[in-house]
């Protein structure tokens, strides 16, 4: 059997879990991203399996169709929203999945809060490379109102880090109710009233048909120049271009983004890396030792127990 681990952007995955333990099984990983589908449909055709990291490389029905010996596909979380599983079904093509901590994705929206109130990119910035001391004045978060847009897993561990420290916190989205909220010590806003009352948003929905845009002009004005925005879910969740025009006219005060629609991104193609309004990583929200350990150890688990015949963790269409 041929394995094809992709997008392994760090080269790491051969360090976490006993990939040798594979018997009858060749791995090859890769390191390098391809968007092209042809390019992709050529690289994959020999593997029998294909291990996904996350989002990385969607698996549309167009591409699976065009791969008659793929028969596994093995993602890192328990679900994808990159990979057509009824188009794999259809296909004989069994999905899996593996566990997935998820607290890594609430401590780095937290820390890009911090980091935004206390102006820390500019401030280390300016120290290293203009020898400049305290450029930039920063505020406290304690006492602060942070909004989070979405009350789901990660979205109720961020507020007890921002309650934790003294921050007031409020939550909105489509389907969260004032229970649900009160539950988490949390106060229910409406929509509107979530971005006008908080001083950091911060979103934790999923993308799909009716979160697509769900930040828009109008939920930007009412956050303000005094307002920050936090996104680790998912770049297309906010109006692209209604950001930026928003932080060119200074009327946000900054953006933290962990996501962008066009992966891996670089300032070639993301105007938001380069711009002084706007504070980027590249995607690491979950990148971290201990999920990686979780996410590849059970990618080999889960690719064991498929080559024995009986997958674990399968991901119905």
């Amino acid at each position: 059997m041929r394995i094809a681990i992709l997008d392994d952007f760090n080269n790491l995955a051969p360090q976490f879990g006993p990939w040798d333990s594979l018997q009858r099984a060749e791995v090859t990983f890769f390191s390098d991203h391809i968007d092209d589908q042809k390019a992709l449909v050529e690289r994959l055709k020999p593997f029998d399996a294909i291990g996904l990291m996350r989002e990385r490389t969607p698996m549309p029905r167009s591409l699976i169709e065009q791969l008659p010996q793929l028969k596994f596909i093995i993602t890192t979380g328990k679900q994808n929203a990159a990979i057509d599983v009824r188009a794999a079904h259809d296909h004989g093509v069994v999905v899996c999945g593996t566990n997935s901590p998820g607290h890594a994705t609430a401590e780095l929206a937290f820390l890009l809060i911090m980091a935004q109130a206390r102006r820390l990119l500019p401030n280390v910035v300016d120290l290293q490379q203009k020898g400049a001391w305290q450029t930039e004045l920063g505020q406290d978060c304690r006492g602060k109102t942070l909004g989070i847009l979405g009350l789901g897993r990660l979205g109720a561990q961020l507020a007890k880090l921002g309650q934790a420290i003294g921050m007031k916190v409020i939550a909105w989205s489509q389907n969260l109710t004032p229970e649900a909220c009160a539950q988490q010590g949390v106060q229910w806003v409406d929509k509107q009233a979530l971005f006008t009352q908080a001083d950091f948003v911060s979103i934790h929905v999923r993308l799909s048909d009716r979160t697509r845009g769900l930040v828009g002009a109008a939920e930007l004005a009412a956050l303000g120049p005094q307002g920050y925005l936090v996104n680790t879910s998912r770049a297309e969740i906010i109006d692209q271009d209604a950001l930026l025009q928003a932080l060119d006219a200074q009327a946000l005060g900054g953006v933290a983004t962990d996501v962008y629609v066009n992966e891996p991104a670089s300032s070639s193609n993301e105007k938001l890396i380069n711009h002084p309004r706007a504070l980027c990583t590249p995607h690491i929200g979950y990148v971290t030792r201990e999920t990686y350990e979780i996410f590849y150890g059970e990618m080999i688990e889960g690719l064991a127990a498929w080559l024995k015949g009986a997958p674990v963790r399968v991901i119905a269409p």
